[in-house]
């Protein structure tokens, strides 16, 4: 992770000090290693090692010094599935959010939301639709980029690709000459010419990431609702047509066949994939397919306040079993919790629900951090983060206590840095510019 790097510290230049700090390629905690942060430019110049019997400066005297020793230190979190506009089903349903609340009510609960996320050690989102209000996360990302507000630097989608009749607002009173009218919560397109065209929309309006809908409630009116498992050919094209765009794309797909055909069609991820099939789990091996399980919005919507019903359970034993067999087969796993469904904020859920599943503390914080760079892209993104080593963005958080030994650190985030600047800072000593 580091290299040599004699501290040299100018005006615009500071040293943060770590006793015990994560690096997500190696999967290791680091001893006694320092960054050394550009301010002007946000990245990370260079890391070094420590002697442990070297004379460490004292923070409160110190200029240009932050001093994160007795911490654990990780480089920003990333939250790699996200809805900035939603907010928790169990205080308002979707349906009611995305048809009945204002525009201007949905963008402060945004700015809310995006301060909450900061504040919990989240640097990054990877916003995986609007629901409802088209293009407007492109210009809410804007905001953030132009520090007109606090929050995660934001990948959008914008609007996500579906089949006509495939993801929208269903209503069996089908009289719309008068009154209230259903609002657009994806962009439809059909055939491979007009997904080719939905994909290029998604570009023109400002998309960082494509999403489509591999499967969903295309037949949501009829009882029972069957499985549509969408269509292969169209998923070809809209894979092809987002590399042409230079872009990062994920399928919500749920069923083992739409997750099949997904990562045979070479999307960068797949999200949820809950229902248990060792064939799904290959095809995502053999493709190298990012999977994004979203345990915490299925914990929300199958047990609701804890629940108490047995075979939901049973059920969500069976997705968490299903998500560690994933991490065996060497599936490379991303956290995100479909957030937005549930608090932003308790983002870490994701987090603890991959712990409770079987996978290692190591994997999950590698997939917190470093997978979900590549998950928003990799290089496709323009900035690089999710780990703490020279040309990466500075974005580093501290937590109180030891992460390793308690799971619980992970809710108690004492410092955020986000590209080399400082929002958080809860530690008794603080950092000391220099006149």
């Amino acid at each position: 992770m580091h290299e040599e790097l004699e501290p040299n510290i100018e005006k615009n230049e500071l040293t943060i000090l770590t006793s015990r700090l994560f690096d997500p390629r190696q999967r290791l905690f680091l001893s006694n290693i320092s960054i050394v942060v550009d301010t002007n430019t946000g990245l990370v110049i260079g890391t070094y090692k420590r002697d442990d019997s070297s004379p460490v400066p004292d923070t409160a005297t110190e200029v240009n010094t932050i001093d994160l020793r007795g911490l654990t230190v990780l480089p920003g979190l990333v939250d790699s599935h996200t809805h900035i506009f939603l907010h928790p089903y169990s205080e308002t349903p979707s349906l009611n959010q995305m048809r009945d609340e204002s525009f201007v009510e949905r963008v402060v609960r945004a700015t809310n939301h995006a301060k909450a996320a900061l504040m919990a050690g989240y640097t990054t989102y990877r916003d995986l639709g609007t629901e409802g209000l088209r293009d407007a996360d492109a210009n809410f990302r804007d905001t953030i980029s132009r520090g007109l507000i606090d929050g995660p630097r934001m990948l959008v989608a914008t609007e996500c690709i579906a089949s006509s009749g495939g993801y929208e607002i269903r209503q069996e009173h089908g009289m719309h000459c008068h009154g209230a009218y259903a609002p657009r919560i994806s962009d439809p397109a059909d055939g491979i010419d007009g997904v080719r065209a939905a994909v290029r929309r998604r570009l023109g309006a400002g998309a960082d990431i494509i999403k489509f809908y591999a499967d969903y409630r295309k037949r949501q009116l009829r009882f029972p609702v069957p499985a549509w498992p969408g269509s292969r050919e169209e998923m070809n094209v809209m894979v092809a047509e987002a590399r042409a765009g230079k872009a990062p794309i994920a399928a919500h797909a749920q069923s083992p066949e739409a997750v099949i055909m997904a990562a045979k069609a070479g999307v960068t991820s797949v999200e949820h994939g809950y229902m248990p099939s060792e064939e799904a789990l290959n095809a995502m091996k053999e493709n190298g397919t990012i999977f994004v399980p979203t345990l915490a919005v299925i914990e929300a919507l199958l047990l609701p306040g804890g629940g108490s019903n047995s075979n939901a359970h049973r059920t969500f034993q069976v997705i968490l079993d299903h998500t560690k067999a994933a991490y065996k087969k060497g599936i490379k796993l991303a956290c995100g919790g479909d957030t937005g469904a549930f608090a932003h904020g308790d983002n870490v859920r994701e987090l603890e629900l991959l712990v409770k599943a079987g996978v290692p503390l190591d994997y999950v914080l590698q997939a917190a951090t470093l997978h979900g760079w590549e998950a928003c892209g990799g290089d496709l993104c323009g900035r690089r983060f999710g780990c703490i080593e020279k040309g990466f963005a500075a974005d580093i958080i501290a937590l109180r206590g030891d992460v390793a030994k308690d799971l619980g650190a992970l809710r108690r985030v004492d410092f955020v840095m986000k590209d080399g600047k400082m929002y958080k800072d809860e530690r008794k000593l603080k950092f000391v510019e220099r006149p």
